[in-house]
């Protein structure tokens, strides 16, 4: 389900943090409308180029037949270059994924008042499903899949994926645990509305793969994300009660 959710956000391109100022993070805002320099436009350029060079070198030889090199060569930049912007060669597909990492944990920070963290979580999901958003795997490009495809063939970049999944909780958890106080259930509840998020991601991907069309896809997710949020919220009591 990691890999899943990865692809998703892979696929939509990169915005490594050597090509951004604090004001272009995920998060940040700059006071006022402001349009980005010559510098920074630049930066975003050449990011942007070396993460489409390698997504095709990828896609065309495996992740692990493609070297470093042979990236910075066909995005026609120097080695150095390429680490510059991606620490290190998984970077190159996963760095967009790290950008979402804290999003389930910002959403719940942010609720309002008298909103559930199920709810703000519910909220946020079907708002993404709504505008068909490719961190949700609902891009309407190849790529999506292209990405998926090599996430879930490429064993170092399913543990990497893992990785983020297990973060993404535990800073649920930790926003969980600093209002209500207890630590131990804050992390049962993360790690249920997590689970519900992964269900949905799996399922779209799933269906994506096997050329369901765009609109059915979307629709049923929402479905999904409503009924899934509805268990967490009523609780597992009554679920699969053996007869």
């Amino acid at each position: 389900m990691a890999a899943r959710e990865a692809a998703s956000a892979s696929a939509s391109g990169p915005t490594p943090a050597s090509a951004s100022t604090p004001a272009d993070e995920p998060g940040a805002r700059a006071p006022g409308p402001r349009q980005p320099g010559l510098r920074e436009r630049k930066k975003r350029q050449t990011a942007a180029r070396i993460w489409q060079a390698a997504v095709e070198l990828f896609v065309e030889r495996g992740f692990d037949k493609v070297s470093v090199a042979e990236i910075a060569a066909a995005a026609d930049v120097s080695k150095m270059t390429v680490f510059n912007y991606f620490g290190t060669k998984e970077d190159l597909l996963l760095s967009p994924m790290e950008e979402h990492v804290a999003d389930a944990a910002e959403a719940v920070r942010a609720r309002a008042p008298g909103e559930s963290a199920a709810e703000a979580l519910r909220r946020q999901l079907l708002d993404l499903i709504e505008a068909r958003d490719p961190s949700v795997g609902l891009g309407d490009s190849a790529r999506t899949l292209q990405v998926l495809r090599l996430i879930t063939e490429t064993p170092v970049l399913l543990h990497r994926a893992h990785s983020f999944h297990l973060r993404r909780q535990d800073l649920l958890a930790d926003v969980l645990a600093a209002e209500t106080g207890d630590a131990v259930l804050a992390e049962v509840a993360a790690a249920q509305l997590i689970g519900v998020r992964n269900a949905v991601f799996a399922e779209v991907h799933r269906r994506r793969v096997a050329d369901v069309p765009l609109d059915q896809v979307a629709a049923d997710a929402a479905r999904l994300a409503r009924d899934a949020f509805a268990l967490v919220e009523k609780g597992l009591s009554g679920y699969a009660v053996k007869a």
